[in-house]
């Protein structure tokens, strides 16, 4: 008897385990092949996506779940190359550079990855905060908060008084001379020692402040900030750490000097001439546009005290911009990843750089293979996530309409499967 019960036991814990999950989809938008399909069952088992049936399935397994998406658009969940979870533009962000602990900006930053997550947003690469950004990531792969996945740059590389200097604007006895440890590099050797010492804090990805930037307490948003010396020296020790190197700019020979050092990313991309496109293209190298970024920070540079006065001037200068860049570019044929800057914005609003990508002329389909299967190769993850494929992991969510005949149907997605695990239904 005894035997008996034991092994019903071991019975039922075999079956809880292996519960796959039925997912009648409505519409599949297949991002491999840029094509939406009709009435499909994804079945998920554990993390990963078993397979992709025709038609409506029900499971023969009574201990099986359906999810009933008949009159939703499936797709995989998607990636933003490009946030900040530390941190969410407010009239108080500058003082609270003084005022918030690290205990304070993590449970901040828990709140924001959730509401990420809760956007659409299964993965995320994180260009840039205190450090707090790799704790997160650790805490989310542990299952000890929610969020997406995360790829973090940890503390992004300035210059002297360059944008990411952490103290730009501080009183001068406050200021001392942070070095390779804090992320400032003033040298070749400087460059390897910060790259290093990412590596050695968690990082993933390298970020680096080629220009000047908006939201920075400092003159310029467009001066270039490192030498070309300085940058292939960055480019190449990450490469030595098997890590790729990600460039915010917006003047253009910054850009040209990061191009032509080897990074993989340029964000914003603002003031980017034809022959930096043309560079682009001929390297490979990624625009991710932040237009959403761009228009937020134009809105509120005109809302009196929202920045230091020092700000103001270049986010009305650049925030016009950036969407007008990435139209030219787009149509010049730079490739393009899918990335916000959300932080400088409110998280959770991700989803608006899709309209704002498709007001500038791009295909619906392409914006949303950009957010996917581009970001996915970019992350080196292409056969694990950005398609609904048997054997990639299940990243799912979904939306009351199909955006490619609606496109502000995404920014409310209705369903957010990650790594088989369903947080928002």
């Amino acid at each position: 008897m005894k035997k008996l019960l034991l092994l019903g036991l071991l019975f039922t814990a075999f079956n809880i385990q292996a519960q796959d999950i039925y997912i009648q989809c409505g519409k599949l938008i297949d991002t491999k092949n840029g094509k939406v399909l009709a009435n499909k069952t994804i079945i998920v088992s554990g993390k990963t996506i078993k397979s992709i049936e025709e038609g409506f399935i029900n499971p023969i397994n009574p201990s099986d779940k359906i999810v009933d998406l008949k009159t939703k658009t499936v797709m995989p969940g998607w990636i933003d190359m490009h946030v900040h979870l530390e941190s969410q533009t407010s009239q108080t962000e500058y003082l609270e550079e003084f005022t918030l602990n690290d205990a304070d900006i993590a449970y901040n930053a828990e709140g924001f990855g959730k509401a990420t997550l809760m956007a659409g947003f299964t993965t995320v690469r994180d260009l840039g905060g205190s450090g707090v950004n790799v704790s997160l990531r650790n805490a989310i792969n542990a299952g000890k908060v929610v969020g997406p996945r995360i790829f973090t740059a940890e503390k992004a590389l300035a210059s002297t008084g360059g944008h990411a200097d952490p103290t730009n604007g501080y009183r001068k006895d406050f200021m001392g001379n942070p070095g390779p440890k804090e992320g400032v590099v003033n040298s070749v050797e400087d460059a390897r020692q910060a790259v290093r010492q990412r590596y050695k804090n968690g990082a993933d990805w390298i970020k680096i402040t080629a220009t000047g930037g908006v939201l920075s307490v400092a003159k310029s948003a467009g001066n270039p900030q490192f030498t070309q010396e300085e940058i292939e020296a960055i480019v190449s020790t990450a490469k030595d750490y098997g890590m790729k190197v990600a460039a915010h700019a917006h003047g253009d020979e910054g850009m040209r000097r990061a191009i032509l050092g080897g990074v993989k990313t340029i964000e914003h991309g603002t003031e980017m001439s034809d022959a930096t496109m043309d560079l682009m293209i001929k390297n490979n190298c990624y625009l991710v546009p932040t237009i959403t970024a761009g228009k937020t920070v134009e809105e509120n540079a005109k809302k009196p005290n929202y920045y230091p006065a020092i700000v103001v001037p270049k986010a009305l200068w650049i925030g016009p911009k950036i969407q007008g860049t990435f139209a030219k570019a787009y149509k010049k044929g730079v490739p393009i990843a899918f990335g916000t800057d959300a932080g400088v914005f409110q998280h959770g609003l991700n989803a608006r750089e899709f309209v704002y990508m498709t007001e500038a002329g791009m295909p619906v389909m392409k914006a949303l293979q950009a957010a996917t299967i581009t970001n996915a190769m970019l992350l080196d993850m292409d056969k694990q996530i950005g398609s609904i494929e048997p054997g990639f992991l299940a990243d799912i969510i979904a939306t009351d309409d199909d955006p490619t005949t609606n496109i502000t149907t995404v920014n409310n997605v209705a369903f957010v499967m990650k790594d088989g695990v369903v947080y928002k239904q």
